[in-house]
């Protein structure tokens, strides 16, 4: 296990995001405007309700931000996508959080359920990412739950979240 801080101002995503906090090659981030948290203010490999894992994260809402603009016009909301776009950041930011080696990637859902909405009058989204399956084989796997939360609202529910690490021998 690597001996990483279990919180990340905006500085700390953006290193991550390019590939300062892992090394080269290893986990990264997407840069803003794709960066979906402001920071991550907790994250472990033996915590959350399973004992596997979790990231909880924050996202500062501004009525500026570039997806309310464009989705959609005359009536902003946050996509879905990127709610779960979020989530994914998050569960291979943990699997690199963890010290594991390899290039992150989603792989899927098995289930995603948009309860609410994120629109500009929000002051805060929470992403709970809360690993149910941790696989560190060849090929690194976190199956993981999530949740994304709107001022306290639940407004997107993930289950069987899939991203995987793989180096370029895979």
């Amino acid at each position: 296990m690597a001996d990483y801080p279990t919180s990340f101002d905006k500085e700390g995503l953006l290193q991550c995001a390019r590939g300062e906090l892992f090394g080269p090659g290893n986990a990264q981030l997407p840069e803003p405007p794709m960066l979906m948290m402001d920071r991550i203010t907790d994250v472990s490999a033996d915590g959350g309700a399973h004992g596997k894992g979790h990231v909880i994260a924050e996202l500062d809402i501004h009525p500026d931000l570039w997806f309310f603009a464009c989705h959609f016009p005359g009536n902003p909301v946050m996509p879905g996508c990127l709610m779960l776009d979020g989530l994914w950041q998050l569960t291979g930011f943990n699997l690199g959080w963890r010290g594991w080696q390899g290039q992150g990637f989603a792989l899927g859902a098995g289930e995603v359920k948009l309860t609410g909405m994120v629109r500009p009058d929000r002051r805060l989204v929470r992403y709970v990412v809360d690993f149910t399956r941790v696989i560190e084989r060849r090929l690194k796997m976190g199956v993981a739950n999530g949740r994304v939360e709107a001022d306290g609202e639940t407004v997107c529910e993930v289950r069987d979240m899939k991203v995987g690490l793989a180096t370029a021998e895979v």
